[in-house]
């Protein structure tokens, strides 16, 4: 099968035509997303034959995936395997990546860092925050994934073309999910290694997560509006409605209404009401998008 290697790059000229060199181990078909750098990466991969795509100005990560997706589909590859240009990951690892794909076992592929054994030198704080937002991701899509935040990925053919990334910043990563999710494709996981030494994270981890958390929460909603407004919606009606009960139990005992009370119960059956309307129409919307597609 034809297998092409997609590099998401943003002024990586150091790592660049080593990952490259390496990479033609397994494949000649090399797509390099150039996010904008203002080094030598464009020039370097495009002297050592990949297919480079330029983006001017620097949009981000999750832009860099879409346009890496796009150009797959263009070339009609069988499997994509996203790989990170940090130097992070293990050439040696796509075999292991990929071959779920090629044996027809899974439409995506996760190298988890959590699988089988962790990875030593990762920060602590990286850690802790990659397996919260695994956690939330999960719970958007009732899967029980280790590492959703994997940028080393492989994906089929069928994968490509049922997914589109819009998301431009890190929270690609769970929109993918969402999405892979939402249209029947099969996700998998395999255990992989990443190497910490001298490389440091270039993205701030306090904007990395709230990117994906809300990330998650708007692809939840656009894609599993019932969930995302009905669960809430069915909260605040019965929560409201206990207060009115309350608040007509102390009427038939007193003859007095306790404003307060009365009030929190209206607010909340109110608010439910709304959050389920919303839901409803938003699901119906969905429905009739999705049916002409």
């Amino acid at each position: 099968m034809k297998i092409t290697v997609g590099i998401p790059a943003y002024n990586e000229e150091k790592n660049i035509a080593g990952i490259i060199t390496k990479l033609k181990k397994y494949t000649n078909d090399i797509i390099v997303c150039d996010d904008g750098s203002n080094d030598l990466t464009r020039e370097i991969a495009e002297g050592l034959g990949a297919t480079v795509i330029s983006h001017e100005t620097n949009k981000g990560y999750g832009a860099a995936i879409k346009s890496l997706f796009l150009k797959a589909k263009e070339l009609k590859t069988e499997v994509l395997v996203t790989f990170d240009a940090d130097g992070q990951h293990r050439i040696e690892d796509i075999p292991i990546v990929s071959q779920p794909i090629m044996n027809n076992e899974a439409e995506l592929i996760i190298g988890s860092r959590f699988l089988d054994t962790e990875s030593e030198d990762m920060p602590n704080y990286r850690k802790v925050g990659i397996k919260i937002i695994t956690k939330v991701t999960n719970l958007s899509i009732k899967k029980d994934l280790t590492d959703s935040q994997s940028g080393f990925r492989a994906y089929s053919m069928r994968a490509l073309q049922n997914i589109t990334p819009s998301d431009d910043g890190m929270g690609v990563s769970t929109e993918i999910l969402i999405k892979a999710n939402n249209t029947g494709l099969k996700i998998g996981e395999v255990p992989i290694k990443v190497s910490y030494s001298g490389n440091t994270s270039t993205h701030d981890p306090v904007s990395h997560g709230t990117s994906v958390i809300l990330s998650t929460i708007k692809f939840t909603s656009i894609h599993n509006p019932l969930k995302f407004y009905g669960i809430p919606g069915i909260i605040f009606l019965i929560i409201g409605l206990g207060f009115i009960g309350w608040t007509v139990q102390i009427y038939s005992q007193s003859q007095e209404i306790i404003t307060n009370v009365s009030l929190i119960g209206i607010g909340c059956i109110v608010l439910g009401t709304v959050l389920l309307m919303t839901g409803v129409i938003l699901f119906s919307i969905v429905t009739v998008v999705n049916s002409k597609k």
